[in-house]
């Protein structure tokens, strides 16, 4: 087999595939045994028929389609190895020669990503966040971890804000029916958490034990968002929240330190390593998005916009699971968009993200950067852990599932991406510069994120 490509636009090849005739038999062959295993003929075992009787039942002409059907896939497959092409979507393939006995030729117009002038990355400068750990950042770590170690008592008074209670909820329609969907109880709910209806918060406190009120508001999700309803609540139980003191015996019981103060001084730490990764991955999207907007690339017809409904659909499904409208979510953002900003916004988000994957992978192939397995497994093992899913059940989903190579490929662009930053000038709104020289593939520096998760899960 022999294959070459022609470039019929920075974005889009044609790729001709020549087969000579003998190297087709195999696959002729074996269309000849498919087809003579799903025809009877009298005289003949099932699937011993010979040749010469085939063509005489079904014709030649179907047994050279069997064969050539079945070949094609591997045709294209081998043709883009030999080609190193990568495409873009599916090609169009159409078969310019097929004459019984002669070399076949095949073409296939394919979408492909374009070269690109990459600008020198030493070039870009950009500024991050100073980072900073105040009183205010221990103080709201300690207060989470307070209220993890935290007491409740019932006690014998009207709820008030920060009591834990337990609460029977019925809603009703403006005509006084039930909702059969909204009716609760037993409720546990933490007065001033405002997580579960507008108004709830104001209705059950002052409220004693046994006691009801009833209240109005409008339903948020489901079937009946959108919906004015009212809500009648009765208190089961009030119980006190104790939150234990900031003293030494805190510190052994939430730490593995003697004393607060030291305790204090490993949460500055820590903060401290977080917000070096904060600052990691602001570089990180910084410096991409900043080497993107001076790079003018040609686009593959249809790529954008497959991407885009893509999107779209996943942003339709969200708003459906919330009940929302897209007109209803803009109106709650703070920056009250218009559909039509958005969709230009979204858009534009497309296109500098295919961008930057073209840069990336661009830079991978350039660059060969090494890959260990270990590395791989690190990356998988994040990944699982960011999904949420059992880490051995993620690795047999991808296994199964054929992703390794999008794995494989995840990592190297993070390599490539990590190059470009280091390249860069980084220093923050202070003037300092930035060390990024161990930034990995998602933002986080080698060595602070693997201590940050086995601090975070000792707590």
């Amino acid at each position: 087999m022999k294959s070459s490509t022609e470039s019929l636009s920075p974005t889009r090849v044609k790729l001709t595939i020549e087969v000579p005739f003998e190297e087709f038999k195999p696959n002729l062959d074996k269309a000849y045994k498919t087809i003579g295993a799903q025809i009877q003929v009298p005289g003949f075992r099932k699937g011993k028929v010979p040749s010469a009787i085939i063509d005489q039942r079904v014709g030649r002409g179907a047994v050279l389609d069997e064969a050539l059907n079945s070949a094609l896939q591997g045709w294209y497959a081998q043709a883009l190895q030999e080609t190193k092409t990568t495409p873009l979507g599916q090609p169009e393939i159409d078969l310019t020669k097929f004459e019984d006995g002669e070399t076949i030729e095949v073409t296939a117009e394919l979408d492909v990503r374009p070269q690109l002038e990459i600008p020198d990355a030493s070039e870009i400068a950009v500024t991050v966040e100073d980072i900073e750990v105040g009183d205010d950042d221990v103080a709201e770590q300690l207060d989470q971890l307070r209220e993890r170690f935290a007491t409740f008592s019932e006690v014998d008074r009207p709820a008030a804000d920060g009591d834990s209670i337990t609460i029977d909820l019925s809603a009703a329609r403006k005509d006084g029916s039930l909702i059969d969907e909204a009716q609760a109880e037993g409720l546990p709910y933490v007065i001033g958490k405002a997580t579960m209806l507008d108004g709830l918060d104001e209705a059950v406190t002052g409220l004693s034990k046994g006691e009801s009120a009833t209240f109005s508001t409008t339903l948020v999700g489901g079937d009946l968002a959108g919906e004015e309803v009212d809500v009648t609540v009765k208190l089961q139980d009030v119980r006190q929240t104790e939150l234990p003191e900031l003293d030494d015996e805190f510190a052994q019981m939430a730490s593995d330190f003697d004393t607060m103060d030291e305790f204090r001084a490993d949460l500055v730490e820590r903060l401290t390593r977080g917000k070096r990764i904060e600052q990691a991955a602001e570089a990180r999207d910084l410096v991409l998005e900043e080497l993107v907007s001076k790079i003018d690339a040609p686009m593959p017809e249809g790529l954008a916009e497959g991407e885009l409904t893509n999107r779209r659909q996943q942003m339709d499904q969200q708003l459906a699971m919330a009940g929302l409208t897209l007109e209803d979510y803009l109106t709650d953002q703070e920056d009250g968009k218009t559909v039509e900003e958005f969709e230009a916004e979204l858009e534009r988000d497309v296109r500098e993200s295919i961008v930057a994957q073209f840069v990336l992978d661009q830079l991978v192939e350039e660059n060969e950067y090494p890959l260990d397995n270990d590395e791989l497994s690190q990356h998988i093992m994040r990944r699982a852990q960011q999904s949420g899913e059992d880490p051995n059940s993620y690795i047999q989903h991808i296994m199964e599932h054929n992703h390794v190579p999008e794995m494989i490929s995840e990592v190297l662009r993070g390599k490539a991406l990590a190059a470009l930053v280091e390249s860069a000038k980084v220093t923050d709104k202070s003037g300092n510069g930035v060390d990024l020289a161990n930034l990995r593939a998602d933002g986080t520096i080698g060595g602070d994120e693997d201590e940050t998760e086995s601090e975070s899960d000792s707590q």
